[in-house]
C-alpha cells in the first residue's frame, strides 16, 4: 500500500493533528508505505500563479512548480485528507494544493479529439480518506451543502478508480466539544481507517 496523507492545519498541537497521527499510525501498522504532505509546515502557497494559469495545459512542464507533489499524487494508491471545515468548505490553502496539484495528465486528461470531456487520471487510487471537524452542527453543515466534503468525495472520487473505496468521518460543534466526544470521535477514525485499509493488530492499538 501506497498513502498520501494531506493534512493542513496551522497548529501543530491541534486535535486535526491528533487526527492526523491517528491516520498515520493505522496505515503504518498496515504495512504501508506513508507520504505526509503537512501543507502549512511546508510553506505550500496556495495561489494559482499567472505563469502556472498560461502553462497550465503545458504537459509535462505544468507539474515543475509542484513536482513532489504531483509524483506523489500518481505514485500513490491510497489518498487521505485530513483538515478543518471552515466556512462550510475546504481551508484556502487546501483549496489552493487541489488548483496547483491536481493538474492535467496528473490527475484528470483534458478532452481531445475523441473524448469530449475530461477523463480520470488516477485509476491507481483505490481507496480514497476525508477527515474533518466542523464548528457548526451536522444539520446546518448539511443545509448548507457541506462543499467541502462534496468537492472531495464527489469531485476528487470521480477521478480515481471506478470503484474506489471511501471513508469519512467529522467531529460536529467542534467549538463546543469535549474531552468525551473528541475521544469518541478518535474512536471513530479508527472505526473508518479499519473499514478502509483493515484492522489494526490488537498489540498495536492506540491509547485514547
Amino acid at each position: 500500500m501506497r498513502a498520501v496523507v494531506v493534512y493542513c492545519h496551522p497548529d501543530p498541537a491541534s486535535f486535526t493533528a491528533a487526527v492526523r497521527d491517528l491516520v498515520v499510525h493505522h496505515l503504518q501498522e498496515a504495512g504501508a508505505t506513508v507520504r505526509v504532505h503537512d501543507l502549512y509546515a511546508g510553506d505550500f502557497a496556495p495561489s494559482l500563479t499567472q505563469s502556472e494559469w498560461q502553462g497550465y495545459l503545458e504537459s509535462p512542464a505544468n507539474r515543475a512548480p509542484v513536482a513532489e507533489a504531483a509524483d506523489d499524487l500518481q505514485w500513490c494508491d491510497t489518498l487521505i485528507f485530513v483538515y478543518p471545515t471552515w466556512w462550510y468548505g475546504l481551508p484556502a490553502m487546501l483549496k489552493g494544493w487541489l488548483d496547483r496539484v491536481m493538474l492535467p495528465d496528473v490527475a484528470f486528461l483534458m478532452p481531445d479529439g475523441v473524448n469530449k470531456t475530461i477523463r480520470p487520471g488516477l485509476t491507481q487510487i483505490t481507496r480514497l480518506g476525508v477527515f474533518t471537524t466542523c464548528g457548526a452542527s451536522r444539520w446546518l453543515t448539511f443545509f448548507v451543502g457541506a462543499p467541502g466534503k462534496r468537492t472531495l468525495l464527489r469531485g476528487v472520487r470521480l477521478l480515481c478508480a471506478k470503484r474506489c473505496r471511501t471513508a469519512f468521518a467529522a467531529h460536529y460543534l467542534m467549538d463546543s466539544s469535549t474531552p468525551a466526544s473528541r475521544k469518541a470521535h478518535l474512536a471513530r477514525v479508527g472505526r473508518k481507517m479499519a473499514r478502509l485499509i483493515g484492522p489494526v493488530p490488537q498489540r498495536a492499538q492506540v491509547q485514547a
